[in-house]
């Protein structure tokens, strides 16, 4: 069995695939398009309330998983839910749609939300 050496930088490469790895050091990154907007996404927040404190404000409702109005397509990255089973199907689950009222970023991503606003910084 082969060992990867420790490579000081965030890629690193095996005979297999390439893998790209977030600084240890800070959350991960969630993007929100088309809006273009970046934000940090700790784990003790789901990606709707980290938004919000990025002054991002993405529809939302119920914030419990069950109303759909916050659903979106996740087009990069991994998640995981604060419930057993939120009010996705297994198909959309599949395609890559979350509910980020109740999803954590893994890893950095991409979600594609088209009624997403830029708010003002609070004062």
């Amino acid at each position: 069995m082969r060992v990867a050496a420790r490579i000081p930088c965030k890629v690193w490469r095996n005979s297999l695939t390439t893998h790209t790895m977030s600084a240890p050091t800070r959350p991960p990154l969630a993007r929100v398009e088309p809006l273009g907007q970046s934000f940090e996404a700790p784990d003790s927040l789901t990606i709707l309330e980290a938004a919000g404190f990025a002054n991002l404000r993405l529809p939302r409702s119920c914030r419990n998983g069950t109303c759909r109005t916050c659903i979106c397509k996740m087009t990069a990255g991994r998640v995981r839910y604060t419930i057993e089973w939120p009010g996705l199907s297994r198909e959309e689950k599949t395609q890559g749609y979350i509910l980020p009222c109740v999803a954590i970023a893994e890893t950095d991503l991409v979600i594609e939300a088209p009624d997403a606003i830029g708010l003002p910084p609070s004062r």
